[in-house]
């Protein structure tokens, strides 16, 4: 239920973006730049990142749409959630669970980061783009939560896949089109 009494109490986040529009385009924008834009990594393993982070959170709202989004681009039904089981034995792809790991260390514990972990995504094959690609999604998805979650964000199964599908065909471009103008 939300917080901000001046929406409905089942409001999602793009009402409150509707709401906000001034910081909510900036928002969405770095989105699609970080989400959608030129990256080592496919949208869909940037969907798992995100996915995987929210999961960590245990941010209900985000882990659902993003896991949805990360579905419809490829990444496997249930994958998400047997690597916030077991990261180690989850079928996830070998690259892929030292960036997972990575990501997840860097969410529970920001200070305890040291280059032995970076070096783990280096010696999967990854690059240094890769690397800043994989922080920034993070560091987005630790701010996505604390906000959706800030907010009394929540919404049902339903929403979620409407939600993911929607960021799977139109992108984060495509939710600051339906922002009122400024």
């Amino acid at each position: 239920m939300s917080y901000l009494k001046s929406l409905p109490a089942e409001t999602t986040l793009l009402q409150v973006f509707q709401a906000n529009p001034g910081p909510a385009r900036h928002l969405l924008a770095f989105h699609e730049e970080l989400l959608r834009g030129d990256s080592p990594f496919t949208p869909g393993e940037r969907e798992l990142i995100a996915a995987y982070v929210s999961g960590v959170n245990d941010c209900g709202y985000c882990h659902g749409i993003h896991t949805v989004t990360a579905e419809a681009f490829g990444v496997e039904a249930g994958l998400l959630g047997a690597a916030l089981d077991d990261l180690d034995s989850a079928p996830i792809d070998e690259r892929l669970k030292p960036v997972l790991a990575y990501v997840g260390k860097l969410t529970r514990t920001p200070s305890r980061m040291t280059a032995a972990d970076a070096e783990a995504v280096f010696a999967a094959g990854w690059d240094e783009r890769a690397l800043h690609d994989a922080v920034l999604v993070c560091a987005l998805f630790n701010f996505m939560n604390r906000m959706v979650d800030g907010l009394g964000i929540q919404a049902d199964d339903a929403y979620k896949k409407l939600s993911g599908e929607r960021l799977k065909h139109s992108g984060y471009g495509g939710l600051a089109q339906l922002l009122p103008e400024a």
